[in-house]
């Protein structure tokens, strides 16, 4: 099992280029299965879940191949609607295959899925959209059995706007017969990029980017040819970095529109931001300013984002707060941050950041992707040797982030334990 070795503290300056984003990619690799011919995804990234994916089509009977930044998919001879439990227990975005296996060929074993370890989050709302258009459900030995002669089309409000959920029901949607409008429906880019990969196959959608998405079925959805969009959340993984280590980065090929958010608690805390055409570099303030952040469903604060600026707020001036609103318990990097000298308390959703003179370096465990980049930030600016392990959570999110980060100055190198 590999870990980083991470010496303490560093400076990071230069230029980083960004990824294409793992959010983006996977319901986009999932969307291949509506189609019969060859499409291609540009600009994917080279990831353990790219794998895993890849893997789950291959067994399903999808012809896949990986090359440069470049994925080939091929799902005219589907032989199986089965996605077997070793693979989706490892990666929660396996669900995705849920809607296009029903859509297309009228039916699907599902595992129900795994993934990070923390927090409940449960695929009610996906199966709620899913028999909503006419699906057939039962769970059974720890599968979701789903069938359809023909999905039609329904009115489906979201008691909150899942991304998931909103990605398999606009899967399900472009085949099924009439019109289907998905009420409170996510509005993140990763749900606009997959929606313009669908419309440019021949599907037929009409408000992505917002609360209210309407989409009219169609008899069949051409293969596609398209870009994935630049991972926003390694964008704003670099940018506090830059801040946490009083360095300055130019972020390249990245959306910075997609980022606004963010870059208020950059602000905040005294980062400068200048944008460029294909991106932005940042500045760190000669000294970080506390604030308070709350995380949201997009344009809000990102819960992905929330443990990176946790661990930048370690070293601010003074007292600043987090409030987790979409995932509750999205708090186990914090006794790991405690073990490099941070103080913070937690109370329910409520995180209290009091910043602290320095931190120092200690072995911690990665517990999800996102805690591993704050971990990574942390040992950054922490005194010593900080030792980071079980970072196969990272390297399901982020595509060589070790090479990236030494590329800018930090001391950092990937060990086999």
């Amino acid at each position: 099992m590999d870990s980083f070795i991470i010496r303490g503290p560093s400076r990071l300056k230069g230029s980083v280029n960004i990824s294409g984003a793992k959010n983006a990619m996977l319901p986009l690799m999932a969307a291949a299965i509506l189609t019969e011919g060859k499409c291609v995804l540009e600009n994917v990234p080279d990831l353990k879940d790219t794998g895993t994916m890849s893997e789950l089509l291959r067994g399903l009977g999808v012809d896949v191949e990986f090359s440069d930044s470049r994925l080939f998919l091929d799902a005219s001879k589907i032989e199986s609607e089965e996605a077997p439990y070793n693979l989706v227990r490892t990666m929660r975005a396996s669900i995705y295959v849920l809607a296009p296996l029903i859509a297309k060929r009228g039916h699907a074993r599902v595992s129900l899925p795994g993934g990070c370890a923390w927090g409940p989050r449960p695929i009610d709302l996906h199966l709620k959209g899913l028999m909503a258009l006419g699906a057939k459900i039962e769970i059974d030995h720890g599968y979701i059995e789903a069938s359809a002669d023909r999905l039609h089309g329904a009115e489906i409000i979201l008691s909150v706007p899942s991304v998931g959920a909103t990605v398999n029901i606009l899967m399900a949607a472009v085949l099924a017969d009439g019109e289907t409008i998905i009420e409170n429906a996510a509005c993140e880019p990763e749900i606009v990029n997959l929606a313009e990969a669908l419309k440019q196959s021949g599907a037929i959608i009409d408000g992505e980017g917002t609360s209210k998405i309407v989409i009219k079925g169609v008899k069949e959805i051409q293969p596609f040819n398209f870009r994935v969009i630049p991972d926003r959340i390694e964008a704003g993984t670099f940018a506090a970095a830059a801040v946490i280590t009083g360095g300055k980065i130019e972020i390249r090929d990245c959306e910075p529109d997609h980022m606004h958010s963010v870059f208020d608690k950059l602000s905040a805390c005294g980062a400068k931001i200048e944008l460029s055409q294909n991106g932005f570099t940042v500045e760190a303030p000669e000294k970080i300013r506390s604030t308070e952040v709350e995380t949201g469903y997009y344009p809000s604060f990102p819960t992905d984002m929330q443990a990176q600026m946790m661990s930048l707020l370690c070293l601010a001036d003074g007292t600043s707060s987090i409030v987790e609103h979409v995932y509750p318990d999205r708090f186990t990097h914090v006794p790991e941050l405690r073990r490099l000298g941070a103080d913070i308390n937690i109370d329910g959703r409520v995180a209290i950041v009091n910043g602290v003179g320095r931190l120092a370096g200690a072995p911690v465990m990665a517990t999800d992707i996102r805690a591993s980049s704050a971990l990574i930030l942390a040992g950054l600016v922490a005194h010593g040797e900080t030792k980071v392990l079980r970072i196969y959570h990272i390297d399901r999110g982020y595509e060589r982030i070790e090479e990236k980060f030494a590329a800018i100055g930090a001391d950092i190198r990937r060990i086999s334990d």
